[in-house]
């Protein structure tokens, strides 16, 4: 199967080829068609498995040359829209269309010109909706609408503000849901808002002989020196680690610095521009560990990513799926490995119970104990600020007896008290 026997135009053919894309995924070869035929597409589909090109391509086929807003892509964060923008710049660049993507946390006065002139919108709900109350931007003509990532942006509470970019677009257009699973608020927005749509895809899954899911059982004070151990040992080409909050993250790559890792994090908290420039870096091989929130996590597609370290397990099962999913792609193989500490093992067990992942034990290895510094380095004097390391005796009273705890054989935990 070739995109030509999928009805794409020459122009489109040529700017994939020019990023060596001659072969269309398994995804693409059941979306482009579909769509292709106007038909209201919901797709369940991982990050990386090349669902961008596959909306977008039958949508630039299809966009022809009136004026205005043509196609609308919501998107849940800043980082994902300015990714698609990219992308469309790749393999649309001989189509001549105007892309622009819009998000907040930059100034809105520059995104009205944009406005005027666009034909393709990649935008996330808070600033469309800001422009919609406005009435800088016009959507009453689109032909297209695309949620991208949508169950991600029912989690961080956008749903609302979906509802309202999707009342003031025209019935006649047609409608693309995207995302890795269907919950409750998207089957509404199903029922509600498209017209008998065709689901396309599965449920997101590991693909488990691709991916080796290992754990070590470790103390919380010991966690930052087993990470550096394993980063030695593993010698990742590029590397993702997991943090749990925004301080821990900060804490972790500064440390991982402190011991000559080439290390930057990532997370909400951190400017638009140091964020494009620390993924930059990370998918030019500049960095080759990248500390994260859940941040990088959805939405962005992360290449070539050999390793996933857990610092610390998340509260929703659904985000392990996606952590581990940034490695073991297109039949690379990868690693994800869990730091599990006490404080973990109901997230374990959530995810366990959920997911039908095999997550091997590892035997415990001799490493070197390093100091980890949860402060930060005072610029005159050259000490570390540790006033936000948490309390011993706090640890104890929200931990509990952190020996209490254990795995049986048959994979559960349980408590020894």
């Amino acid at each position: 199967m070739t995109f030509e026997n999928l009805g794409i135009k020459p122009e489109i053919v040529q700017g994939l080829r020019d990023h060596n894309i001659v072969k269309p995924t398994s995804i693409q070869e059941k979306i482009i068609p579909r769509i292709a035929q106007g038909i209201d597409v919901v797709g369940i589909s991982k990050t990386g498995s090349g669902k961008t090109l596959a909306f977008m391509a039958p949508i630039l086929n299809n966009l022809g040359n009136e004026q205005g807003i043509k196609a609308l892509i919501v998107v849940p964060t800043r980082e994902l829209a300015e990714q698609i923008k990219n992308e469309i710049f790749k393999f649309g660049k001989y189509t001549r269309q105007n892309v622009t993507a819009i998000y907040g946390g930059v100034s809105i006065n520059p995104q009205y010109t944009a406005l005027k002139h666009a034909d393709i919108v990649i935008g996330t709900p808070g600033r469309l909706c800001d422009h919609i109350q406005r009435n800088s931007i016009n959507l009453r003509n689109i032909k297209h609408l695309v949620l991208d990532e949508a169950d991600r942006m029912v989690s961080m509470g956008f749903i609302e503000d979906v509802e309202r970019i999707i009342q003031v677009t025209p019935n006649t257009r047609q409608f693309m849901l995207f995302g890795a699973t269907l919950g409750s608020e998207i089957i509404k927005l199903q029922r509600k808002y498209m017209k008998n749509p065709e689901t396309i895809g599965n449920i997101q899954q590991i693909e488990q002989s691709y991916l080796a899911q290992t754990y070590y059982q470790i103390e919380e004070n010991e966690k930052f020196s087993l990470l550096v151990h394993l980063i030695n040992k593993e010698n990742p080409t590029l590397g993702i680690v997991f943090c749990s909050t925004r301080r821990m993250a900060d804490a972790v790559s500064r440390n991982l610095r402190m011991q000559k890792v080439n290390a930057q994090v990532i997370h909400g908290g951190m400017t638009q521009n140091r964020r494009l420039q620390v993924l930059d870096s990370f998918h030019k091989g500049k960095t080759v560990i990248l500390v994260a929130t859940e941040l990088a996590a959805r939405g962005l597609d992360i290449k070539n990513v050999t390793h996933i370290f857990n610092y610390n397990l998340p509260r929703n099962p659904e985000d392990y799926i996606h952590r581990v999913g940034r490695t073991a792609r297109a039949g690379e193989s990868g690693k994800a490995i869990t730091l599990l500490a006490p404080s973990d093992f109901d997230a374990m067990r959530a995810i366990e119970g959920r997911y039908p992942i095999k997550v091997q034990r590892a035997e415990r290895e001799d490493f070197q104990r390093i100091p980890f510094m949860s402060g930060r380095r005072d610029n005159q004097s050259g000490r570390f600020d540790n006033r936000n390391r948490p309390n011993r005796d706090n640890q104890q009273r929200r931990f509990g007896n952190r020996n209490r705890f254990n795995r049986t054989s048959d994979g559960s935990y349980q408590n020894r008290r």
